[in-house]
């Protein structure tokens, strides 16, 4: 069976039964691949699983690269390809390029946390959206489970649905065609219909 195709959804109507469930479906050997819900569900990451984010780290990574940027290209300038005394100071002011190192500092976090955030999460903008219950947006909650990443067959996973309490469950199956998109097919539904498929929800479930 093929990763990221084959899937049984769960459909919870109550964020506390989702986050009960979830540890519920966890605590059973099942391997849940997301959960979607329509407002933010307090402690659902750590129901899940998840651990803290080494986006702080990225960003400070991106920060210290502005600062350097800024600081090495201030000195090449004012103090080595054109150094010029203004107001009797030195070629090379420290104090005078702090304005500079932070703006780019700021410039360069910013930018380098957006385009992080982008390629972490897939969201190039000819990517196919993934839509497992349109209610998820709604209100329902919904808990997706990847058959291919358990160990449990299908009817052992239905079980452990059932045992949480889900109001339904079913399974969902992707195409080719919904799994994986393409640049110009992208830019040929943009330019010949004038919205992407990503802008489009063909079904429900």
């Amino acid at each position: 069976m093929e990763k990221n195709k084959h899937f049984l959804v769960g459909i919870f109507g109550d964020q506390d039964d989702l986050l009960h469930g979830v540890e519920h479906i966890r605590h059973a050997g099942v391997k849940i691949h997301e959960a979607y819900t329509p407002f933010p569900v307090h402690g659902l990451e750590h129901a899940l699983g998840y651990t803290r984010s080494w986006m702080p780290r990225a960003a400070f990574v991106f920060g210290f690269l502005g600062i350097c940027s800024a600081i090495t290209m201030q000195t090449w300038m004012m103090g080595i390809d054109w150094p010029m005394i203004i107001g009797g100071k030195s070629y090379v002011a420290v104090p005078d390029f702090v304005p500079v190192s932070f703006e780019m500092t700021v410039l360069f976090a910013a930018f380098g946390m957006v385009g992080t955030f982008l390629v972490t999460n897939d969201l190039k903008p000819y990517g196919v959206p993934r839509i497992f219950d349109i209610r998820s947006t709604d209100d329902k909650h919904v808990v997706a489970i990847d058959l291919a990443n358990n160990t449990l067959s299908e009817e052992q996973i239905a079980q452990v649905l059932k045992e949480a309490h889900v109001e339904e469950y079913y399974r969902k199956d992707f195409t080719d065609e919904e799994n994986e998109g393409g640049f110009w097919k992208y830019v040929v539904d943009l330019f010949t219909n004038g919205v992407t498929r990503s802008s489009r929800i063909a079904n429900h479930r």
